[in-house]
């Protein structure tokens, strides 16, 4: 397992309250020994002007996943800030949920690179991202 801090989804979902992930109604709904998913409605909230997801909300999933996942990796004397974020958006959708889900590419010691995929109800791709990640020593760590 990969993972250095105590991931269970109820201390996962407990970090998102009033902040953006919230706002998203982003809900974590699974861990593996190497991965975490969160689902994301697609609402009026993440909706763009032609009624279809917004690429941001995508982007904003697929960093909440990276960066929180990233973050698990670390012990509590380090923290990861994102460096890079890129996303490929491969189908549209009007309604219903979206699903992402992260694992690691690569995790050293200065920086990390994980890989998020998005996909709607029926397994279908319609978003990949990869984030790149700085791993940062606290003050006094």
């Amino acid at each position: 397992m990969i993972w250095k801090k105590d991931v269970t989804l109820e201390r996962l979902n407990a970090t998102s309250r009033n902040t953006l992930m919230e706002h998203l109604n982003i809900e974590y709904v699974e861990i593996t020994d190497n991965s975490i998913s969160a689902t994301m409605p697609v609402s009026s909230i993440t909706h763009q002007p032609m009624g279809l997801l917004h690429g941001g909300a995508s982007v904003v999933l697929a960093e909440t996943l990276g960066s929180l996942a990233a973050n698990m990796c670390v012990d509590d004397n380090s923290y990861c800030v994102g460096l890079d974020i890129n996303a490929n958006h491969i189908r549209a959708k009007r309604n219903g949920v979206v699903t992402g889900k992260t694992w690691p590419i690569h995790i050293g010691v200065s920086t990390q690179v994980w890989q998020i995929e998005i996909v709607d109800e029926e397994q279908r791709l319609l978003c990949t991202s990869r984030i790149t990640m700085a791993v940062k020593t606290r003050k006094g760590g």
